[in-house]
């Protein structure tokens, strides 16, 4: 649904009302996903589809609006044209600095006791503990939303488009045209292939980093701390965003995010051997400084690459091969290995494509002597829409 519609991606603020903007829609976005953790109590495979079906609508939501939102609020603020990648790695930053809070609670309540049955279909305790205080965190984002900021409805429909008669576009058209965009634009196309291999190769790390750890562990070994790892990562990614804030005044994101790759590929080259379990751990290590990096460098070229009318469907189009990526991961049942051998791949590919798009960036904008030749700002409020895609 978050793809139909241009006046659900876009927003009018004052600029006094900026931050508070960006954290009433940070917390609306957030508590979507709040029926999603109802699953982990029941063993019924049922209500575990229905949980991550949930889930992966507020994802998306998450993933898309957001971004698309705190662009709008830039361009229609009139706010400077660099404080589009701070506001990105700030974002970052703090993302980093609640996950190692919430990494560090969760690895000590996980263990404060035994998971147990309370009926043959209901568990309590144990690893859900976390999700209990999930929980309770979500519902208090959810009533603070409700009662203590006002609503935004964003911008009204001014092209005059009326594809069903009654003034609405259909569900659909945004979704086509979205398309249509993509494929025909070259640098758009580019800047989603490059950020579904770059995010595929993150959620195959996400999901292979706990078994090629547990595989270094001997016979009498202590069990992980994964909430402790866990938070070992998000300070390498908020180490990463605040380099990003310190490259990003001196060099183009796009020439950042080439060097950005290729680390990144190396580091999941030096995962992939598995020489030991340090040199695997530095590996992940390095490549959750690239990750820190990534969001606000892809934040920052999608800002003044994606066209405003379609922002939110286009970022939704670019989670579909991404989907495919780690469906072909998880069902094909790679070793880690040879995931992270793939995760390699990947970001040399990615890393190619970005050394393209860079030079087509580079042909386009001249110089870019500074990183804000790089971003184009979108018209502000009231300003007449473009519904033409860029020219190729």
């Amino acid at each position: 649904m978050s793809m139909c519609s241009r006046k659900h991606c876009s927003t009018a603020i004052v600029p006094e009302r900026l931050l508070t903007f960006h954290f009433r829609v940070t917390i609306c976005i957030v508590s979507n996903s709040q029926p999603s953790y109802n699953e982990p109590y029941f063993k019924d495979y049922g209500i575990l589809m229905l949980g991550r079906l949930l889930g992966g609508v507020s994802t998306s939501l998450l993933f898309s609006v957001f971004e698309s939102w705190l662009i709008r609020a830039h361009a229609d603020a009139e706010l400077p044209k660099q404080c589009l990648a701070k506001s990105f790695s700030w974002a970052a930053f703090g993302n980093s600095v609640v996950a190692i809070t919430a990494g560090l609670i969760a690895n000590n309540i996980a263990h404060a006791g035994p998971m147990t049955p309370v009926t043959d279909l209901i568990y309590k305790g144990g690893y859900l503990n976390p999700f209990d205080l999930a929980l309770v965190a979500l519902l208090f984002c959810g009533f603070g939303a409700r009662f203590l900021w006002e609503e935004n409805y964003g911008d009204a429909d001014t092209n005059g488009e009326q594809s069903n008669g009654k003034g609405r576009v259909k569900w659909y058209d945004g979704l086509r045209n979205a398309w249509t965009t993509t494929v025909r634009n070259r640098d758009i196309f580019l800047c989603g292939i490059i950020s579904s291999l770059f995010e595929g190769s993150m959620y195959i790390f996400v999901f292979m980093w706990t078994p090629l750890l547990k595989s270094f562990l001997k016979a009498g070994d202590d069990d992980l701390p994964f909430g402790l790892i866990f938070a070992t990562f998000m300070v390498c990614c908020m180490t990463g965003s605040s380099l990003f804030s310190i490259l990003v005044e001196k060099f183009p994101v796009e020439k950042l995010a080439v060097v950005i790759f290729a680390v990144g590929a190396v580091a999941m080259a030096i995962v992939a051997m598995e020489i030991n379990e340090t040199m695997s751990f530095l590996g992940m290590n390095l490549f959750e400084i690239t990750v820190g990096m990534y969001f606000p460098i892809m934040g920052t070229m999608k800002g003044g690459i994606v066209p405003e009318d379609k922002r939110a469907a286009i970022y939704n189009l670019y989670r579909i091969p991404l989907n495919f990526i780690v469906l072909f991961s998880l069902l094909t049942d790679l070793t880690p290995s040879i995931s992270f051998t793939l995760n390699a791949c990947m970001l040399g590919v990615a890393t190619l494509a970005q050394s393209v798009l860079t030079k087509r960036r580079l042909e386009t904008t001249g110089q870019m002597k500074d990183t804000n030749d790089s971003i184009p700002l979108l018209e502000p409020k009231g300003s007449e829409d473009v519904d033409a895609p860029p020219p190729v």
